[in-house]
């Protein structure tokens, strides 16, 4: 599938690589005007894809991977755009379950670099994840696709990923996120997801309360048809092990559908997938229940309610906000509930520690608090003194790496114990090569 490189003035991966680091100093800056005016320069690559728009607070990857693989198995070729990635850049953009490969990856980083730096010279500078989203959508193009699943990066009014028109708009559940950007309240984080709704295009959701009334504002003033999921249409028929099984309420049936993915709110990311291919076939895409129930069967999303070990029983996922523990913590209390509970804990500081703390720290006999190599890492010592403060019995052990942790975490497990590493994707991402790889290792491709 991936080409390899055959243009003479194109650089090696590692100076692309090194140059698109070079602009995560830029950070977020909110605007369509610079992905556009990119895109414009390299000929519109995004307005020839058919894709499928997923926003929202949680479970936006796990969602994108089940329609991906559901699309997969009908035989179609679909493009994944997902961020952020656990181990490796190229987890980012994938065509049929293929990474980008460092070929392909340079010769489009010398395609766009030459356009990013005449917009440099303008005062314009594209942000990391702009110039990712242009590559993202170059690659589909190249390597023509037939249908494309896109994951929002941050809000979704004034996200890079809103300059596509997409086949159908979904919004998995909404709660409070990145309040500094998008706002203090529910509501006005829902506004800023609802951006990504479009003119008379059908829309998928499973928010509720003030974040549901304000998306039926935004569809209703676009003329888009919304089909709304709640608890109601899915229900947990069993789990056991890596598998449960799901009964799924969808427009034209009911679905019996296994997935290797772990946690009670698997049912609501797989209605969603559900929910939104059925518009899909409503639109003229085909695919049989089959597609439906093998899609959903072989989907996996690394790092993400993911076991990685047996002995001893590593859990990993990347819960990073108050849902998202909550989520997490559920789980633990319903597929785990027999094991000592040793933690794993290394969160961002700009997240809100007090609120995952208090979810976390009561369900846990040990905590080792520890931080990822992103320097945004939150001081293992502050969580330290943070978690005694909600009790000061508990167990605490501090460790300054993600493999030092890990070490701690197996010289005091016993046979009946479950480790649980999370608080970040970046702490996962790190602990999951070294579990894997044996090393501590930087970042890789």
């Amino acid at each position: 599938m991936c080409s390899t490189l055959k243009d003479t003035d194109s650089i090696s991966f590692q100076d692309a690589y090194d140059w698109l680091r070079s602009f995560d100093k830029y950070g977020w800056i909110f605007g369509l005007e610079r992905i556009t005016l990119l895109l414009e320069h390299l000929g519109n690559p995004h307005q020839g894809l058919k894709v499928i728009h997923v926003a929202g607070t949680n479970g936006k990857g796990s969602v994108c991977k089940y329609i991906s693989s559901i699309l997969q198995k009908a035989g179609y070729t679909v493009g994944l755009y997902l961020s952020p990635h656990v181990e490796r850049f190229s987890e980012r953009i994938v065509i049929n379950n293929h990474e980008i490969s460092k070929e392909d990856f340079a010769r489009l980083v010398s395609q766009v670099r030459p356009v990013v730096d005449s917009m440099k010279k303008q005062n314009s500078t594209p942000t990391f994840f702009e110039i990712v989203t242009a590559l993202a959508f170059l690659h589909f193009k190249n390597h023509p696709v037939d249908y494309t699943v896109v994951e929002v990066g941050l809000g979704g009014r004034f996200d890079a990923t809103n300059v596509v028109h997409p086949l159908v708009s979904i919004i998995t559940n909404i709660s409070l996120e990145h309040t500094d950007i998008l706002g203090k309240d529910v509501a006005s984080i829902a506004f800023e997801k609802a951006g990504i709704i479009k003119d008379h295009v059908p829309v998928v959701s499973a928010a509720i309360d003030d974040a549901r009334v304000t998306i039926e504002q935004v569809a209703e003033q676009r003329n888009a048809p919304v089909t709304w999921i709640d608890q109601t249409m899915w229900k947990q028929k069993s789990h056991h092990g890596k598998e449960q099984e799901f009964m799924i309420q969808g427009s034209f049936k009911d679905y019996s559908v296994k997935t290797s993915m772990l946690g009670r709110h698997q049912g609501e990311n797989i209605t969603l997938a559900i929910a939104a291919v059925e518009q899909l076939q409503m639109g003229g895409v085909y695919l049989t229940d089959n597609d439906i129930q093998d899609g959903i069967e072989a989907a996996t999303h690394p790092g993400r309610m993911e076991i990685i070990s047996e002995k001893p029983l590593i859990l990993l996922d990347g819960a990073h906000n108050p849902a998202g523990m909550g989520m997490l913590v559920e789980t633990i209390e319903e597929d785990f509930s027999a094991y000592r509970l040793i933690v794993v804990l290394g969160v961002l500081k700009d997240k809100d520690l007090k609120t995952m703390l208090s979810m976390i720290v009561p369900i846990s006999d040990v905590i080792i608090v520890t931080k990822s190599g992103n320097p945004r890492a939150a001081d293992p010592q502050v969580l330290k003194e943070m978690i005694e403060g909600f009790d000061t019995n508990k167990t605490v052990f501090v460790e300054d790496s993600i493999p030092d942790a890990i070490n701690q975490a197996k010289s005091v497990a016993k046979q009946k114990d479950l480790i649980c590493v999370t608080g970040s994707l970046f702490t996962v991402g790190e602990a999951r090569g070294y579990v894997f790889h044996g090393e501590k290792r930087s970042e890789t491709f």
